[in-house]
This record gives C-alpha cells, sequence and structure tokens, in this order.
C-alpha cells in the first residue's frame, strides 16, 4: 500500500538512528518531540508519500529504537541538528522541507537558521523560533511547571512511574497516544534520556541568560499552533515571524490540542502539502 513505512538503520553523528524513510520524490524530514519517536508523523507519512514526497522520519537520539548517550550535554539540540544533518548525508539529500513539532520543531527552527543551504521549506508545529517569546509570562510560566520538576534527576523519574504513571498520566492527558508512551518509557533508560532533552536545553540557569542570537531563517515557513495545547502559549509563535526572512504563514488551530499531527492530520497534511508543493 502506499504510504507502508520502510525502516533503516543510519549511523550517524557518532550515533546509531532507526529511521522510517518511505516513498520517491522530494524529500520531506519528520522531526518528533518529546515523549514521542518517528511514530507521531504515521498519518503524515501516508499523505506525503501518496502526494511523491520522500518522507525521512528519524527517532531522535535517545527516543525509540535510536542510541541514547549517558551524557545530558549529549542532549543538547545543536548536536541534534547534527544528527539531523547526518542522517541526511547518510541518505544522500543535500535539501530537504523540514517539519517539526514540540522539541523537534526547536531543532527544525535551529537547522533551518543554521543550514539554511539545506532548507526547502520549514514547517514549525507548536514551538517558535528559539528565544523569539523573550521572557515568559505568567501562562507560560503555570504552562511549564513541569519542566522545574524534570530537572530533579532521579525523583522526577520515579514520580512519574509511581501509582501505575499517575502524575505522567495527568501530565500527558490531551495525549492519545499514552499507552505507547508508557510502553516505550518503561525501560528506566529511556525515561532518564527522553527527560535528558529538557535538562540540557532548559536549565534553571537559563532563566538568567539571554538567547544566543541566531541567524533569521531565510526558507518559506508555516507556523503552527492550537489553542487547546496546556504546554505551550501562543506569543513565541507570533513573534518568530520576526526572525524569519522567507515567507511567512501563521495558521492557528482553535480548539486543538498539543499533538497536532494525531489530533488534526486531515488539516495539517492539506497545510504542509500547501506550503511544501
Amino acid at each position: 500500500m502506499a504510504g507502508d513505512p520502510r525502516t533503516r538503520r543510519i549511523e550517524a553523528n557518532g550515533l546509531s538512528f532507526h529511521v522510517t524513510d518511505s516513498g520517491e520524490g522530494p524529500p520531506v524530514v519528520l522531526l518528533h518531540g518529546f515523549p514521542d519517536t518517528s511514530a507521531l508523523w504515521r498519518n503524515q507519512i501516508v499523505a506525503l508519500v501518496e502526494a511523491g514526497f520522500r518522507c525521512i522520519a528519524p527517532d531522535m537520539r535517545g527516543r525509540g529504537r535510536s542510541d541514547r548517550p549517558d551524557d545530558v550535554a549529549d542532549y543538547a539540540l545543536t548536536n541534534m541538528v547534527r544528527d539531523v544533518a547526518g542522517v541526511l548525508d547518510a541518505l544522500g539529500v543535500d535539501r530537504a522541507h523540514v517539519v517539526g513539532h514540540d522539541w523537534g520543531a526547536g531543532v527544525a527552527w535551529l537547522f533551518a537558521s543554521l543550514m539554511p543551504d539545506r532548507t526547502e521549506t520549514l514547517t514549525a508545529i507548536s514551538v517558535g523560533f528559539p528565544g523569539a517569546g523573550g521572557p515568559p509570562d505568567l501562562e507560560a510560566l503555570q504552562k511549564s511547571w513541569y519542566r522545574l520538576l524534570i530537572q530533579f534527576e532521579g525523583i522526577a523519574e520515579e514520580a512519574m512511574r509511581r501509582n501505575d504513571w499517575r502524575l505522567f498520566r495527568e501530565l500527558l492527558r490531551q495525549a492519545s497516544d499514552i499507552d505507547r508512551y508508557i510502553k516505550e518509557l518503561s525501560d528506566p533508560e529511556a525515561l532518564t534520556a527522553g527527560l535528558n532533552w529538557y535538562r540540557a536545553n532548559l536549565p534553571p540557569e537559563s532563566f538568567l541568560r539571554d538567547p544566543r542570537p541566531l541567524p533569521p531563517v531565510q526558507a518559506p515557513t508555516l507556523g503552527i499552533w492550537s489553542t487547546g495545547d496546556d504546554y505551550l502559549t501562543e506569543k513565541p509563535m507570533l513573534a518568530s515571524a520576526d526572525h524569519v526572512t522567507g515567507s511567512w504563514r501563521y495558521e492557528r488551530f482553535e480548539g486543538a490540542g498539543h499533538w497536532i499531527p494525531l489530533d488534526e492530520p486531515e488539516r495539517l497534511n492539506r497545510l504542509i502539502l500547501e506550503h511544501i508543493s
């Protein structure tokens, strides 16, 4: 059937990655966040392959069946940008349409900013350009309280697993894939690797420093945010327009939750295809 995923192992940036690579045509790289894997994109892969695109969706470092480095610092987003470049190199891809959600959107923004010659278009879902929103307001602080808990290594893992993952289930009450997540994260090393994304990139000292200046994104960019997102506010996505020198389009999903690729696949697929075609 068109869109059936093919998987392979890719060696890149010193790690081994599990990568879904399906279809033929212009390449689209799909980058997930936490606690997802490349399975997040199952609805998009089918639609994009049927429309004549090649979909490349890695399990990002520390997630799914990809390698899990040991050190917190290994999970810096700049390392993940190099992972994406390495995967594309291994597949013989010079330029790609880049699509990211959640942490994957953060990686996608950085990739498009730092590697403009490799970015055809950018689609950023839920997360805006790094630092675009400025200091967090009260709404952003309230929505992101869990990031402080995650900084307590060992305590956060135990708190999330306790009582049949009660706290984790409450935090992710919007997620339709909650049982999949719990199964994948039942290995303690897998949970720690996933939480290390936050520890490497959002440590408490990040409140004391200004965002690092980054080049603006030159590629045509589509930003998407949903009003029912429990974790992220709209301000950073709106402010991202000031960090794009290519064309900018913003789409607001009324009433949708955080997991737009799973909850609003038809509308999202239509927008992505409009943007990259």
